[in-house]
């Protein structure tokens, strides 16, 4: 009996499980910001998700790097999860100094920027499986 050790063709990656969990980790905080608002249960669940999210940025810039290690494909993920990570240094600074005029608004950018992220991600893998030029 032999044991399968490739990866299945078309499966989602380690880079793609990163850039959701950051996507999903910025969408949480947008809640509960709002909750913020409403609750002082807000403020403990921002907190955490906070971390979470910052975490997630950094798990990224991990799986980037390793991405494109094995591979020799394009550095470019590695740059964008760089960026990533620097814009999400900025925003905890932000949020620490309770600055929510410049912390609200790169909250929405950095959501956008992780969904476009994933977006494009998915579909050049896509792409790939298909054997269309990427």
């Amino acid at each position: 009996m032999s044991t399968r050790t490739t990866a299945v063709p078309g499966g989602p990656t380690f880079l793609q499980g990163a850039i959701a969990l950051q996507t999903l980790s910025l969408f949480f905080q947008a809640a509960t910001a709002g909750m913020l608002l409403s609750s002082s249960h807000g403020a403990l669940l921002h907190d955490v998700g906070s971390r979470v999210m910052y975490g997630a940025s950094m798990l990224y810039v991990l799986a980037a790097v390793l991405a494109w290690r094995p591979g020799g494909g394009s550095p470019r993920p590695i740059l964008y999860a760089s960026g990533f990570l620097v814009l999400a240094s900025a925003q905890v600074v932000l949020g620490i100094a309770h600055i929510p005029s410049l912390h609200v608004p790169l909250g929405v950018l950095m959501f956008g920027l992780s969904t476009l992220a994933l977006g494009q991600e998915v579909s050049s893998r896509l792409s790939a499986r298909r054997g269309d030029p990427a």
